[in-house]
């Protein structure tokens, strides 16, 4: 998820970002709608061992975190990510093949949230009677009402984004505390026993499908140009912000699992949390969480849209897209349409696992890149050469392990990921050979 406080250059410029601050953009970052849209799909795959998938994929992301900590402070810049490639293999096709792949991540991403988002408004309040119908009804209606916000305000993006942080934190918060509470005297609890767990090969599988719930806290690099005290408060943004999230998503798991039979998590997978407060707070908790995924996934749409747009127009500023990109429609980059139309599209083609599968395997192949060249750089940005070499091998096993397995139970998602891949470097090679001629 996109943070749209990191992307209004004109308030960077004038104010400076405490560690506070820092820390509530790697969490806002990572917890938008994806743990209400992976929830369930990280249950069916792990089970019982679901909060050992969560920790699976946390440990890959606080590895990471560590280059990405590194490579901020030595190279703090708004573009991310991206200045981190680009500085790191020039602006060759293999540069501009990854980058193109980071704003594919963000539909991808968008895509997952418009998903949950139409998963869980008919809980509140059904259109047709028809819940297919109405599943795409809701997350066509949220990303055309989303782009036509963006076109009309950012600053009402930024208002909806910084409101949307604190509700949804509060309610999850909440929601821990309560559950942890109701697991006392809840027979379910015997769910979590080491008997009901998969096979440490599906727990890795179903930590690395979910793997998009940890992605956002890369956001903190593109803030770390206006981070006070950055040597010092960079290294801590990361680091307190993944921890929090990692135990926070394994109570969310241990609470979820620990309070439904397994028929019934498989039942309602689509929209797991909401159900999971029911044996708490029965209806009222249901709908108290229902409106808290539909807060969270709106705002992560918000705020992804423009940041989308924003990548796609730095890449074509910096010629890895065509520079018609750089254009402006109605006050905003053609990015943004685009983005918008690209989101439309594979929300309603795709089903959640495979929009959940292509995110992260595209995520992890980044990652892997920018661990690499941690790795590579250790002297340069005084970092230890073990840690970004963990991040990196960890990340490709992890990409790897991800495809084969759910090459066997998830072809079509193995499919868009693989296309994604070869399109964008493909893409990018006769872009750049035509723009040399």
């Amino acid at each position: 998820m996109i943070n749209i406080t990191n992307m209004t250059n004109s308030k960077l410029s004038k104010e400076k970002i405490s560690l506070r601050e820092a820390i509530s953009i790697g969490i806002g970052g990572m917890v938008g709608g994806g743990i209400f849209a992976v929830l369930g799909l990280a249950v069916s795959l792990a089970q019982g061992g679901t909060p050992i998938a969560f920790l699976f994929a946390g440990v890959i992301a606080s590895l990471t975190a560590y280059s990405y900590s590194k490579l901020s402070l030595a190279y703090p810049d708004r573009g991310g990510t991206v200045k981190f490639i680009n500085q790191a293999f020039g602006k060759t096709v293999f540069s501009g093949g990854i980058n193109n792949l980071l704003w594919i991540s963000y539909v991808i991403m968008l895509s997952l949230y418009a998903s949950a988002f139409g998963s869980y408004a008919p809980n509140l309040f059904e259109i047709t009677g028809n819940t297919t119908y109405d599943f795409h009804l809701y997350l066509t209606a949220i990303i055309v009402v989303a782009t036509a916000i963006n076109y009309y305000s950012i600053a009402v993006v930024s208002k909806i984004e910084a409101y949307a942080v604190i509700i949804k934190l509060i309610i999850l918060l909440a929601f821990v505390g309560l559950g942890l509470y109701g697991l006392l005297d809840n027979p379910n609890v015997e769910q979590l026993a080491v008997s009901n767990w998969k096979s440490p090969l599906l727990l890795l599988t179903g930590g690395m499908v979910i793997f998009v719930a940890y992605e956002g806290f890369e956001l903190i690099a593109n803030a770390a140009p206006d981070i006070t005290n950055p040597k010092k408060n960079i290294p801590k943004a990361y680091n307190y912000s993944v921890w929090f999230v990692v135990f926070l998503y394994i109570i969310i798991a241990i609470v979820t699992v620990g309070s439904l039979p397994f028929n019934e998590i498989a039942k309602s997978e689509d929209y797991v949390l909401a159900e999971a407060a029911k044996p708490m707070l029965g209806k009222l908790g249901f709908a108290i969480i229902t409106i808290a995924a539909l807060i969270s996934t709106f705002s992560a749409i918000n705020a992804s849209l423009y940041g989308g747009s924003r990548v796609s127009f730095e890449l074509a500023e910096d010629d890895e897209l065509p520079h018609h990109l750089t254009s402006m429609l109605w006050n905003k980059p053609i990015g943004l349409l685009i983005t918008a139309g690209l989101t439309l599209l594979l929300a309603n083609s795709l089903e959640l696992e495979s929009i959940s599968t292509a995110g992260s395997a595209g995520f992890l192949l980044i990652f892997a890149i920018v661990n690499f060249i941690a790795f590579r750089q250790s002297k340069t940005i005084n970092a230890k050469k073990t840690v970004p070499f963990l991040g990196c091998l960890g990340c490709s096993i992890a990409f790897v392990t991800l495809i084969i397995q759910q090459y066997n139970s998830n072809i079509v998602g193995v499919m868009v990921i693989t296309s994604v891949i070869l399109v964008c470097f493909a893409l990018e090679y006769i872009f750049k050979k035509t723009q040399r001629k």
